[in-house]
């Protein structure tokens, strides 16, 4: 999977196939939804919508803190109540910021497709 700027997802989770596995299986799940562009950076994948971006795959070993082989952030309109958040962040007003481990592609499951699609819906 590669971004805009020439940068992979592979190269961003080399050594850590459980992280790249699950940026794929995020990557699948956003391509379902529709147009969308992917910006790699050097720690993480991005996925925009029309007018800004939703989606966020990142290595939490790359910022210092090895709690993942992956961490997906999703930019909801609202705040979700759900233990499989590790944190949420209100970034303004009607806009949450949602963290959540990943240890694997099964971890994106039926309920974080569903979060994605109203995230995607949302930034659209």
């Amino acid at each position: 999977m590669q971004g805009d700027s020439g940068r992979t997802a592979e190269a961003l989770f080399e050594g850590c196939p459980a992280g790249l596995a699950a940026c794929r299986e995020v990557a699948a799940a956003v391509a379902a939804l529709g147009d969308h562009a992917v910006r790699v950076s050097k720690t993480q994948v991005a996925f925009h919508a029309a007018r800004r971006g939703f989606a966020y795959v990142w290595r939490p070993d790359r910022v210092g803190h090895p709690v993942a082989p992956a961490v997906l952030s999703v930019a909801l309109p609202r705040q979700v109540p759900s233990a499989r958040f590790r944190e949420v962040v209100q970034l303004r007003a009607g806009l949450w910021m949602h963290h959540l481990l990943l240890t694997g592609a099964a971890d994106v499951d039926a309920e974080v497709r569903g979060w994605l699609a109203e995230a995607y819906d949302a930034a659209g």
